[in-house]
């Protein structure tokens, strides 16, 4: 028989419609990722049981806000471990943490960014390791002011510092078989990070395009950034696949540095290889690009109607993407682009329905 274990799957909507959603739609949501340039009204922070990352970051087409919602099924269990908030099904778990900088001092050796970074990480594996959830399948990370310089170092380079810092203590790899993640930069706030896992072991894809970022030169700091290109999750009838944060970058070097269109097209490419590499490891290749949901993340908002015309050319009418204003995590990187989908699993020969 085939696993009976429930899919994962998620919607996108403004914050006043979930909000507005009935107690039972809200009791199948496993946690939501959500966006404003008012970094959510305080509706959000009252009363509210669903795990909700809450983002200051501006919203660049329709809307004002947008919220990505992770769906379980059956019966949910949440709870709080430190500052870490978090639900679950049967076989995935959401978390999200927040933690401002400002309670931690600089030391000798490490920065307050490093150290609520290594912090962070410190508390969702101790969480996976404790709820037995030891696979990490999705993490989105947003740090305030990514390309600003302090105490000597990019501050992105000290969050790879710190997120390295804590998958080595905890004896998790750092090559090979690491999540799918991005990091992106807000004007403000504390760092924010949330996360999916789950028991099944996820697929790390990688691109033949690029260099893995776990294996970037020391030119991009003393860490290389630990994530995969994409991971694919095979969730009871779904197949669930993740692309990470995708720039204009090839070998791991930046392309077009000051064209918004290259850029955008470069990075498409690389996705396409993604989806490549997914539909060769799939139990039944069916990704493409028009099967994807995009979150496109725009450093110049001037840019955006040339980048939204370039995705047009390169997907079609399908196309199905939000875009927010961000800061990038390299200064010559005008945008970076994210997409999951989920496809249903071919059925098992002799299967009965």
């Amino acid at each position: 028989m085939r696993d009976t274990v429930s899919s994962l799957h998620g919607t996108n909507l403004s914050i006043a419609a979930f909000l507005k959603q009935p107690a039972q739609w809200k009791n199948s949501v496993l946690g939501a990722l959500c966006f404003s340039a008012d970094a959510v009204e305080d509706q959000m922070h009252a009363g509210m049981e669903v795990p909700c990352m809450r983002v200051p970051m501006q919203r660049l087409d329709a809307g004002d806000s947008v919220c990505e919602v992770w769906h379980g099924s059956g019966q949910l269990t949440q709870g709080q471990c430190g500052a870490l908030h978090y639900r679950h099904d049967d076989s995935v778990l959401f978390g999200v943490i927040a933690l401002p900088e400002t309670t931690f001092e600089a030391g000798a050796d490490k920065t307050p960014l490093q150290q609520a970074t290594e912090s962070a990480y410190r508390q969702i594996f101790s969480l996976l390791d404790t709820q037995h959830f030891p696979h990490l399948f999705r993490v989105w990370n947003y740090i305030a002011d990514i390309n600003a310089h302090s105490f000597g170092l990019e501050r992105y380079r000290q969050f790879n510092l710190g997120r390295q810092d804590a998958f080595l203590a905890h004896g998790r790899d750092v090559v090979g078989n690491v999540p799918a993640a991005s990091a992106l930069g807000s004007a403000r706030g504390p760092l924010t990070i949330a996360f999916l896992a789950g028991h099944a072991a996820p697929l790390s894809i990688e691109n033949p395009r690029q260099i893995s970022a776990y294996q970037y030169p020391q030119q991009y700091g003393p860490r290389s950034p630990t994530f995969s290109r994409a991971s694919l999750v095979r969730l009871g009838q779904d197949e669930v696949l993740f692309v990470s944060g995708t720039a204009s970058v090839v070998g791991h070097a930046t392309l077009h540095p000051a064209d918004v269109v290259a850029q955008t097209r470069e990075t498409m490419a690389n996705i396409k290889a993604v989806l490549a590499e997914a539909n060769r490891l799939a139990s039944q290749p069916g990704f493409d690009l028009a099967s994807l949901y995009y979150r496109v993340y725009v450093r110049r908002p001037d840019d955006l109607a040339q980048i939204r015309a370039e995705l047009a050319r390169c997907v079609g009418d399908a196309l199905k993407a939000v875009y927010l204003q961000a800061d990038v995590c390299r200064q010559d990187l005008l945008l970076e682009i994210e997409a999951t989908a989920a496809h249903p699993l071919p059925p098992l020969s002799g299967q009965r329905d």
